[in-house]
């Protein structure tokens, strides 16, 4: 159990001077012996769980969205807009996702499947956003998949305009803005004056979702005293 522990925290640990080499160089300039510098291993330890720097990103790109489990929420268009601004929270606060982000949007990044995030926020947007529809949330017009495409691909651009502009500090800003045009012609009139499109929601979401986690850390502590 020890020897597996160790093995669990000398993987996070690569994993997080991955994350920091390739968020500050980009994928095409990082460099395997700049990873095991920044992490202080050894060449074995970090072969031992990565085979390559590919598989070293595709290990960064996982690990960014593997934190974060949302509460349900009573409207899933609200659901929908705590995803979108936890993951602005994110970006702004955890370089995991940053350097994710900045390897998604590589496009130098020769070799490196890319599709991965697209695919995976595309997916749940359109689950969220078609649970929507079946309570009546959405216009008659809509088409859940399509939206979760368009709002996917306009969040990367917003993503991308306030790293360049202000490396993310008017990311929230600019997310609510996002939403505040794409949603009135999305959702019915009478749900969009109670939907909470304020700059502060993905700090309180992101609250909540730690103190949620806390919770059930302790039970498990609980439970495993419980045993022996």
């Amino acid at each position: 159990m020890a020897m597996q522990d160790r093995a669990i925290r000398t993987r996070r640990k690569i994993l997080s001077a991955a994350a920091e080499v390739f968020e500050s160089r980009g994928y095409r300039s990082a460099t395997i012996s700049e990873v095991l510098r920044t992490a202080g291993v050894t060449k074995g330890a970090l072969y031992f769980h990565f085979q390559s720097k590919e598989d070293l990103a595709q290990g960064v790109l996982s690990a960014q969205d593997q934190v974060v489990s949302l509460p349900e929420r009573a409207s899933k268009v609200q659901e929908l807009v705590d995803v979108v601004m936890l993951h602005a929270h994110r970006l702004q606060t955890d370089s995991m996702v940053r350097a994710g982000v900045r390897l998604t949007m590589d496009q130098t990044s020769d070799g490196l499947d890319r599709r991965g995030p697209f695919l995976k926020w595309g997916s749940l947007a359109g689950r969220l956003l078609e649970d929507a529809r079946k309570q009546g949330e959405l216009l008659p017009h809509v088409e859940p998949q399509e939206t979760a495409d368009v709002l996917t691909g306009a969040f990367a651009g917003v993503q991308s305009m306030s790293h360049a502009l202000t490396d993310y500090a008017d990311l929230m800003q600019r997310s609510c803005a996002l939403l505040r045009h794409i949603l009135p012609s999305v959702v019915t009139p009478s749900l969009i004056t109670a939907l909470d499109l304020s700059e502060t929601r993905g700090s309180r979401v992101f609250a909540e979702v730690q103190a949620s986690l806390a919770e059930v850390a302790e039970r498990a502590e609980m439970a495993e005293v419980a045993v022996h």
